[in-house]
């Protein structure tokens, strides 16, 4: 079972996991069903690396923890550089809408994109929690990453988020 659900990029997801407050698991349940652990995967949107980042993201993420620094897209297939950033993102989307599923979701969809569904009656009670995901790819997304996580924790003996 462990070939399926391998550890690669220990120090890297490790390093990352400790600067963000991210599990180990969760790293690892975002790079297998983002990238299958291919470094050089790139998306028909645009997304690329390990954790399929979009350049525009990247750069965003990069001005707000480097400041003024020259953004060069190839480093989003450099391993350490897109483990670092792309879970800074997710750290920003966990701190921005405090559950890791709604924050699966902003990473997959878009942060104004579930602002919007956050506000729509149809698809949140209460404005903080999703109570439906509309988007079915962005469903079937977070229920894989949920499984793909559980997977982890128990092959691995990973500490839960």
């Amino acid at each position: 079972m462990r070939e399926l659900y391998p550890v690669r990029y220990p120090e890297i997801v490790q390093s990352a996991s400790e600067e963000t407050g991210l599990s180990e698991a969760l790293i690892y349940a975002v790079i297998k069903t983002e990238s299958g652990f291919d470094p050089s995967a790139e998306s028909h949107a645009g997304a690329k690396g390990l954790m399929q980042m979009i350049p525009d993201t990247f750069s965003w993420i990069q001005q707000k923890h480097d400041g003024n620094v020259q953004f060069e897209e190839d480093a989003l297939l450099d391993p350490e550089t897109n483990i670092r950033y792309g879970c800074r993102v997710l750290r920003e989307m966990m701190d921005w809408f405090g559950d890791v599923d709604t924050a699966l979701c902003a990473y997959n969809a878009g942060a104004g994109t579930v602002q919007r569904w956050l506000s729509d009656p149809a698809y949140s009670s209460d404005g903080k929690t999703l109570d439906k995901i509309p988007y079915p790819e962005t469903a079937r997304y977070v229920e894989k990453i949920n499984q793909n996580r559980k997977i982890y924790e128990k092959l691995y003996d990973f500490e839960i988020e």
